[in-house]
């Protein structure tokens, strides 16, 4: 099964908790601190395997989780790291964060690998907190939460060339004889279902990689037939070699053909729109093949147009050589822009504050990852922790913010779920 589109869960591991011990031996009765801190959660991590085709592994799997790290131990001793969760997929595999649709890793060269969920890291024991002001802390943390993520993932084929066209023009045959690939070909429309991949290999010892991909038709570019398949698949390719049924066997005319998949090309995208593309005009061998060929070529003088026939084996060998000097001169461009990464980098004020506050049914909520990381990973059975708690949030700002807004001492503030009193 050809599966190139899934959306996942993937939950990273929560790290270890850590310890509050205190060293008790008859030799030595005021022995200090000696929690050890907790273990690193589970990354999840995506990794290529070139042997891989398709999405179908991961079609099943509706949420992956990664294990929790190791509680820390009396004694000083830390809990151990849980083992990473390691995710195969096929090269040209694009990751989205679904919430915000920018895209995590493009995963294109074989075994590269990328984190895209990162386990928490392990909860501190007492022993850490030990200061010169504070000898004998009496408080330790809980892991950090693994970070949680919906994922979209989309395979676009890797090819150099990539063949386009309506249904029965002769992609899949044209494929079929200038490489090893095998693709099903029969006499009715959309045979190719899925991408087929050929290597393409010259007397001159270049080759490239060439795919035909399934075929288009009218609204494509609105997610009708199959069509969008080829569009996304498209968009890794360098040239787009236009297959034209010149001879007119399904009795449709070439140029509207040709205009019909330009305008789905449009509609679907600006860059794959502008990519170099070819004409290969096949079928030469039928009677009106060389009358609509002239009508083509007048219509479009500018396009690079290159006849054949791959019922007869002509015109192949020159299309496939000036394929590969276009190949030379064309420049891999990166497939995304920097801005469409997650990763980007976006300026902030410099006074914004790294949480928000807002009033709602009389409760002031706090919202902002460090605060709510800071909550999830205090011990509120441990006075201390409660007190380092308030603390911290009245070094953030979060105290004075609150007052400027209008809070009275007595009213009520909530953290994620759970609600709290607003005191000195």
């Amino acid at each position: 099964m050809f599966v190139d589109e899934i959306v996942i869960k993937v939950i990273a591991g929560k790290g270890g908790d850590g310890c509050t011990s205190f060293h008790r031996e008859k030799c030595m009765p005021l022995g200090g601190p000696d929690g050890g801190n907790g273990g690193k959660g589970a990354d999840i991590i995506f990794k290529v395997d070139k042997g891989l085709k398709t999405l179908v592994d991961l079609k099943y799997q509706k949420t992956i989780k990664g294990s929790k790290g190791v509680n820390g131990k009396g004694s000083s001793r830390n809990g151990a790291n849980a083992d990473d969760i390691v995710i195969k997929v096929p090269q040209g595999t694009t990751i989205y964060n679904e919430a915000t649709g920018k895209v995590i890793v493009d995963l294109i060269n074989d075994n590269e690998e990328f984190i895209v969920a990162h386990g928490g890291r392990g909860g501190r024991g007492n022993k850490a907190f030990v200061t010169k002001t504070e000898s004998a802390p009496k408080f330790s943390e809980y892991g950090e939460p693994g970070e949680e993520k919906i994922l979209k993932c989309e395979l676009k084929v890797l090819a150099d060339v990539g063949l386009v066209g309506l249904p029965s023009v002769g992609k899949s045959s044209l494929l079929s004889v200038i490489s090893a690939s095998k693709p099903k070909i029969a006499s009715y429309h959309f045979t190719t279902l899925n991408p087929n991949l050929g290597v393409v290999k010259l007397k001159d010892k270049r080759s490239f990689v060439m795919a035909d991909l399934p075929g288009l038709i009218e609204g494509a570019s609105a997610g009708q037939g199959l069509g969008h398949k080829f569009l996304r698949h498209a968009m890794r390719t360098k040239i787009i070699a236009h297959v034209i049924d010149m001879g007119a066997s399904e009795e449709r005319n070439p140029i509207d053909d040709y205009e019909i998949i330009r305008k789905e090309m449009v509609n679907y995208s600006v860059k794959l729109a502008k990519k170099k593309e070819v004409i290969v005009a096949n079928k030469m061998d039928l009677p009106n093949a060389q009358n609509n060929l002239d009508a083509f070529q007048k219509k479009y003088p500018a396009l690079k147009i290159y006849p054949i026939s791959t019922y007869e084996m002509t015109g192949i060998e020159n299309l496939l050589i000036n394929l590969a000097d276009i190949l030379d001169e064309t420049l891999k461009s990166p497939l995304y822009q920097e801005d469409e990464f997650e990763s980007h980098i976006t300026y902030k004020f410099e006074n914004e504050l790294p949480f928000k506050i807002t009033k709602e049914d009389g409760i002031w909520v706090i919202e902002g990852k460090e605060i709510e990381q800071l909550f999830r990973m205090t011990k509120f059975t441990e006075d201390e922790a409660v007190v380092r708690f308030g603390r911290k949030l009245k070094g953030m700002g979060v105290d004075e913010e609150l007052e400027r807004l209008g809070a009275k001492r007595g009213d009520e503030v909530q953290i994620l779920d759970y609600i709290f009193e607003f005191k000195e």
